[in-house]
């Protein structure tokens, strides 16, 4: 027993066990809780050796002492002290004391669950809430992204619109300056073609003036008072009966009846036509752009042959003519009297020739333009008619794709009205000089010089 307390003496773990409360206690509160539950392990453990030193001591002291050495001892300190379980420090230590700390320890431990289980929950439902929350700002993020998606795409289209009606509007500009080139050089043509009638008329002024003083020379040299000769150098080739009925019209009233008939043309005998044409062709745009296409060779041919014919009566009538009248109102008074000899069937011809080469209108091989060969007669005999007035009345001239003008042309039913150029005309207006008589019609539509360009 002796070499056991010399050994637990000089092994200091006593002094090792103390040094090491001493550090604890030192840093207690600087340590971390695993920190402090390594400490306390490593107390107990060293504190179990010293026990289990003290308790080999204690036996071998028991042995020493007999049977009953220090039976009254153990039963006085060490039983009450084993059965507290250690717990106490001083053999006074009552049961009661210990077991109220044994309650305070569960109640402690349950509170502590009752926390810990409370702080699940609390974790559980603020996680549920955060996931929530991340789902809502995830479809906030979506909308925001299919917002501006749209807005890009709306931004796109607008930008798409504008670039297209900044393009519409430059191509317009251009097929206007064309179109306009393209009537600047028309109108030089013209200009051009009338240049070269009038010197040739001024050519045949001068062979008919020519012409004229052999004509006098000849009459002063045989001219005599009797009545036969008079009367057989008034004859001329010319010459009709007169009819009472046309001698008496007046430039006015002569004026008006055209117009009302060029009106009933335009009312009566171009929906005959259009009724016609309709058998054989089922586009009413192509039979309308026929209508117009012919009224406008028709008034043509019919200025060239009044021109003709103009010029061939006053070749005839020059040498003859003395009375107060100017030769030219004779001319055309002689005109006016004599209608029927207009050769309309030589007209019609031309006009048919034309449109078999016009390139915007189409016909079906099995018939012919002759088909509406009774409207141009009658739309060429106005237009002949209408070169004798004082002031001749003419149609204005049309090109697709111009702008429209309301006071010379009214919307058909199925234009858009909003719409500046005329895609096609269906019927021309009659003019007297720069004044609109008689208003014409026409379609118009957007894009339309676009259109008209494309046929």
């Amino acid at each position: 027993m002796a070499d056991t307390l010399r050994r637990l003496t000089n092994s200091e773990t006593c002094k090792l066990l103390q040094d090491k409360l001493e550090d604890w206690y030192k840093d207690y509160h600087i340590n971390s809780c695993d920190q402090n539950l390594n400490i306390c392990c490593e107390l107990i453990e060293l504190n179990s050796k010293i026990q289990g030193q003290l308790f080999t001591i204690l036996n071998v002291t028991a042995r020493e002492g007999g049977q009953y050495a220090g039976v009254e001892t153990l039963k006085s300190r060490f039983l009450p002290w084993l059965g507290t379980c250690f717990s106490g420090t001083t053999p006074g230590l009552c049961s009661d004391s210990s077991f109220s700390l044994l309650q305070e320890s569960l109640e402690r431990d349950k509170r502590l669950r009752e926390l810990s289980s409370s702080q699940e929950k609390d974790l559980h439902r603020l996680e549920t809430q955060l996931a929530t929350t991340r789902a809502e700002l995830n479809s906030v993020r979506q909308d925001l992204l299919e917002a501006q998606l749209e807005l890009e795409q709306t931004k796109t289209k607008s930008a798409t619109t504008l670039l297209a009606t900044e393009e519409e509007i430059l191509q317009l500009k251009s097929d206007l300056r064309t179109a306009q080139e393209k009537l600047d050089l028309r109108k030089l043509d013209t200009i051009e073609d009338y240049e070269r009638q009038i010197r040739l008329l001024k050519d045949e002024i001068s062979i008919l003036s020519a012409e004229k003083s052999v004509l006098h020379g000849r009459l002063s040299r045989s001219r005599s008072p009797s009545p036969i000769r008079h009367s057989s150098r008034s004859a001329s080739p010319f010459t009709r009966i007169e009819s009472p009925t046309a001698a008496q019209l007046t430039n006015s009233s002569r004026h008006s009846r055209l117009i009302s008939r060029f009106n009933d043309i335009y009312a009566n005998d171009r929906l005959d036509a259009q009724t016609l044409l309709r058998r054989y062709i089922d586009d009413l745009e192509m039979v309308q752009r026929i209508i117009f296409i012919a009224t406008v060779e028709s008034f043509h041919a019919a200025k060239m042959a009044y021109r003709q014919f103009k010029l061939r009566v006053r070749k005839s009538l020059s040498p003859s003519h003395m009375g107060p009248e100017s030769l030219e109102d004779a001319v055309t008074d002689y005109i006016v009297r004599n209608l029927d000899l207009y050769d309309v069937q030589s007209s019609v011809n031309d006009v048919i020739s034309a449109m078999n080469v016009n390139p915007k209108i189409s016909f079906p091989p099995e018939v012919d333009f002759i088909l509406i060969s009774s409207f141009i007669r009658e739309v060429c005999r106005v237009a002949f008619a209408m070169q004798t007035l004082e002031v001749p009345l003419d149609i204005a001239f049309a090109v697709d794709g111009e702008l429209f003008s309301e006071n010379k042309y009214r919307h058909t039913y199925d234009s858009e009205f909003t719409a500046p150029l005329v895609f096609y005309h269906v019927w021309p207006a009659l003019m007297e000089n720069d004044v609109t008589v008689v208003k014409g019609e026409a379609v118009t539509k957007r894009g339309a010089l676009v259109k008209s360009t494309s046929l």
